[in-house]
């Protein structure tokens, strides 16, 4: 055997035991960073477990972490009563199916328009301008919108769904606009000269490629829609169109001294938007990151 040949097997066995070491390296846990999510999760989970628990218990065991000693399922029947809650979830269904549809057809073609045109400075006004109503604390212009609603006759549900269209606009530019930017301007350029107008131009190649940015406007869509109290409160005044929220409000007074129904109804009402949301959540922190980068 040539000193050559030594020599080559010698480097291939150091780069074999190498290989393991590098990759042990690699996948090193981070037990400080681990720690410190495990720590930021008790946030959540704590006050998950003492609702669930709580949710379980007779009044007179409400208030403590432990386990109850009879488990009262029955609380999640008498809170479904009283809440009138299939009424209640038709509402809130109706509010966030149409806020989400109605915000999808009107603020991606905004943001397609914006982006298309940040050249132009009234375009760029109309970008800084609805960012800026991200800034603006909504107790300044709550009680102007409760006004206006009443006096042009939208203190219902269509009035409810147009402000959900128009206050989370802001929200929804910033991260379609980034989306759409990165899209090759080449595809439309190609289009115009098949013939393709600017509406077709966007139904047919944009709006079918902001998929995932479509997928993440809508859950956070869905989300505010179905668990907001404060603009139902303000604007609706017929009391069967109340939501969820809302209607756990009205319904407060008769929960003071059992808190047991009172907490199994606030799960029943986080419930259908937790399941949407545990299976849809790869789409909303996907879609962000994609809006985040040009």
């Amino acid at each position: 055997m040539t000193s050559a040949t030594v020599a080559k097997t010698a480097a291939k066995t150091t780069q074999s035991q190498e290989k393991p070491e590098k990759i042990r390296r690699d996948h090193k846990v981070n037990w400080w960073l681990t720690a410190a999510v495990a720590v930021l999760s008790l946030t959540v989970l704590v006050p998950l477990y003492f609702a669930v628990v709580t949710a379980l218990k007779t009044p007179s065991e409400a208030g403590t972490f432990s386990l109850p000693a009879t488990w009262e399922w029955h609380n999640f029947a008498d809170a479904w009563n009283k809440v009138n809650y299939p009424k209640a979830a038709l509402n809130s269904a109706i509010i966030t199916v149409c806020a989400v549809v109605l915000t999808l057809l009107t603020n991606t073609f905004v943001a397609y328009a914006v982006a298309r045109n940040m050249d132009k400075r009234f375009f760029r006004f109309l970008y800084y301008f609805f960012l800026a109503m991200m800034f603006v604390p909504f107790t300044v212009i709550m009680l102007p919108i409760a006004k206006e609603m009443g006096s042009l006759h939208l203190d219902n549900q269509l009035g409810l769904i147009i402000l959900y269209t128009i206050l989370g606009i802001g929200t929804n530019l910033f991260i379609a606009i980034g989306f759409i930017r990165s899209i090759p301007i080449s595809l439309e350029e190609a289009a115009r000269i098949d013939g393709a107008s600017t509406w077709r131009i966007f139904w047919t190649i944009i709006f079918p490629l902001m998929g995932p940015i479509n997928a993440t406007i809508a859950i956070l869509t869905a989300l505010w829609a179905w668990n907001d109290f404060l603009l139902p409160l303000i604007t609706l005044t017929d009391q069967s169109n109340q939501t969820i929220p809302l209607a756990q409000y009205v319904f407060q007074s008769q929960f003071t001294s059992n808190y047991p129904m009172a907490f199994a109804s606030y799960l029943m009402a986080m419930a259908p938007v937790l399941i949407v949301y545990i299976f849809a959540q790869k789409w909303v922190v996907g879609g962000v990151m994609r809006g985040a980068v040009k």
